[in-house]
């Protein structure tokens, strides 16, 4: 018997004494290249997916309006949930908070409030500090950490504020920042919690990360960042907003491990930089 072909049929038919052979042709399509290739399903993973979608549509827009708008949201949460938020260093004139800013550098405001509690007792002005032998003011704030840095800039500010300006703090940041261990970031926090002057936005450790995180500011630098943040922050809410960030990044927006299921700023935080 006759074999079948690759793409017909040969056969042999015998009907009303004639016989014949006949091929019968099956037309086949030839396969693509292509087509028995299976591309391997993604594996994406899905809540990554979805904390992308999340934060995407959490990103404020880059036109000036949406940003704006996108901060003053924020500045309204802020107001919200922390409406009593201010300086938790604890101080009874101008001179007491410069000394106590100067002594947190690298150290926690509960230690300084600690050591300040003896400390200004002990030092009523700031010829008390101009005075003092160095060695023994080193070893009152010994405890707050780089105590010697922190004592020798305590005692030259304040041997300046004797010799310039009668023993007082000046109102006025630029004569601030011209004194020992005093930047903008002290001298803002001097003049806006001492004497209620808004020069400027505080930007510490937790403005720095949290505006960022908040899609407020894309910049690392501290100054870059305060500009930023006065373009879009009314000025009258630069004092307490720094002290409404503070708060916020020590309760619940933490460096590690934000609290971002807690969080109040859930619907409009892109959580950049957030690893969730």
């Amino acid at each position: 018997m006759p074999n079948r072909a690759e793409r017909g049929i040969i056969g042999y038919n015998a009907s009303k004494g004639q016989s014949h052979w006949y091929v019968k042709i099956r037309l086949m399509a030839s396969p693509s290249k292509t087509s028995n290739v299976r591309t391997a399903p993604t594996k994406a993973p899905i809540a990554k997916a979805a904390a992308s979608k999340k934060r995407a549509a959490a990103q404020p827009s880059t036109g000036v309006g949406d940003a704006a708008r996108h901060a003053a949201e924020v500045v309204r949460l802020l107001r919200r949930h922390y409406p009593d938020a201010t300086c938790s260093l604890d101080f009874q004139s101008p001179l007491e908070l410069l000394v106590a800013t100067i002594l947190s550098a690298q150290c926690t405001d509960e230690r300084v409030n600690i050591v300040t509690k003896d400390l200004f007792r002990k030092y009523r002005s700031a010829a008390d500090y101009a005075q003092i032998p160095l060695a023994e003011l080193e070893k009152d704030i010994q405890s707050t950490g780089f105590y010697r840095n922190k004592a020798k800039n305590i005692q030259n500010c304040c041997r300046l504020l004797v010799e310039k300006h009668a023993g007082h703090v000046p109102p006025d940041l630029d004569q601030l920042v011209e004194l020992p261990g005093i930047g903008r970031k002290t001298a803002n926090v001097i003049l806006g919690t001492a004497f209620g002057i808004a020069s400027g936005v505080v930007v510490d450790t937790h403005v720095t990360r949290l505006s960022r995180r908040l899609g407020l500011t894309t910049q690392k630098d501290a100054e870059k960042i305060e500009k930023d943040l006065m373009e879009k922050v009314p000025e009258k809410e630069w004092i307490a907003f720094s002290h409404r960030m503070i708060q916020h990044g020590r309760r619940i927006c933490a460096a590690r491990k934000p609290q971002c299921g807690v969080c109040p700023f859930s619907a409009v935080c892109p959580k950049e930089g957030v690893e969730l």
